[in-house]
């Protein structure tokens, strides 16, 4: 399957969404001409999803864009592609159930200077300069073989049996600006997105799999899981 026009809208809309802009970004679909590469010399974070539709994405920052997500991660003691991973698991969503695989950060703009490729510029309001620019291509089985869907048997399953995941729960998210986040001293208090009382979501390699309520045993904390979701229920 394709990606039509539509859903590339609407992957471009869920992960500007994400992106820690000072404000709403917009975006605009970007012809590429013959020898353009409109994110040359940029720093790149490309990913696979492989799913309903598989797909490739691509995020490229401008220097003044990259300054603010390396503040971002420094603030938040976490890497540049954890930043900008929801934003491309938005994007990915989209397209429907399916698995994002490692982000992978460097400077290559091959996904950009593909003709097949979808590309967006995203801007604030009102700016001349680009704010970031994405990429989105449907993986062609023929070309990529090993990524085409393939049958799953246990003897498969059973190559991968040893290796470890993360395992993560979040009991709640927020939405704030680098000014606010540079600006957080110990013992201010930051309003989550759920009341509480509220399930926790248990996320296997930053997906959605389950909710659960945290408990304490042994004077440490743990959740104890209430509901396993199906891959319809996965989306997000």
């Amino acid at each position: 399957m394709t990606i039509t026009p539509t859903q590339q809208v609407t992957a471009v809309a869920a992960l500007a969404a994400l992106l820690p802009a000072s404000t709403p970004l917009e975006s605009v679909h970007w012809t590429v001409t013959s020898g353009e590469i409109p994110a040359v010399g940029m720093s790149t974070l490309t990913v696979d999803y492989l799913g309903a539709i598989s797909a490739e994405l691509a995020i490229a920052l401008p220097r003044s864009t990259e300054e603010i997500i390396k503040m971002a991660a420094v603030s938040a003691a976490v890497s540049a592609r954890d930043v900008l991973r929801p934003a491309l698991e938005a994007a990915a969503e989209t397209l429907g159930s399916g698995v994002l695989g490692d982000v992978a950060e460097g400077a290559s703009t091959d996904l950009f200077a593909d003709p097949e490729a979808a590309v967006y510029r995203l801007s604030e309001p009102g700016s001349t300069e680009p704010f970031a620019w994405f990429a989105i291509r449907t993986q062609n089985s023929e070309k990529h073989p090993s990524r085409g869907n393939a049958v799953v048997t246990a003897q498969k399953m059973g190559r991968i049996h040893g290796v470890e995941m993360a395992l993560s729960v979040v009991i709640g998210r927020t939405r704030m600006t680098v000014a606010n986040v540079l600006g957080l001293e110990p013992g201010d208090v930051v309003d989550l997105d759920r009341p509480a009382g509220s399930p926790a979501d248990i996320l296997l390699n930053g997906r959605l799999i389950a909710h659960g309520e945290v408990v304490v045993v042994d004077q440490e904390y743990a959740v104890r899981i209430t509901k396993i979701l199906d891959a319809a229920e996965t989306i997000r």
